[in-house]
């Protein structure tokens, strides 16, 4: 079995995906309680799973 390796990116994707959590949850803070659930269900449900999993669709391609 080989071992997972984070590719370039994973890496970009992940950190978009930090970002985006860190910018909700900023936002949070100011009080707005519409958009950065918004921002941090695109983070959480969408860019970390991605970011996680894009490695093995590229491997399963192979």
């Amino acid at each position: 079995m080989e071992r997972f390796q984070f590719g370039k990116s994973n890496k970009i994707i992940l950190s978009i995906a930090v970002i985006l959590t860190i910018i909700g949850y900023v936002i949070m803070g100011t009080g707005d309680s519409v958009i950065s659930p918004i921002i941090l269900v695109i983070a959480y449900v969408i860019l970390f799973p991605l970011g996680i999993m894009i490695g093995f669709m590229k491997k399963n391609k192979e």
